[in-house]
């Protein structure tokens, strides 16, 4: 029997009923104008991770 990995993207997932609140709940805004809370707060950790004075989150 062969394993495999599937690494198709999102478009397959089934998201859970947590899932769903967490995304419903999930405050957004522009992170091109530094508008949204979760990349910010991304960008600062990965600056602090790497001891530098910023990063940039480019998906």
């Amino acid at each position: 029997m062969q394993k495999y990995i599937d690494l198709r993207s999102d478009t397959v997932t089934r998201p859970s009923e947590a899932m769903r609140k967490a995304i419903y709940n999930a405050e957004v805004g522009d992170d091109v104008f530094k508008e949204d809370p979760t990349v910010n707060k991304l960008q600062e950790y990965a600056a602090e991770l790497l001891g530098k004075e910023a990063a940039l989150y480019v998906p």
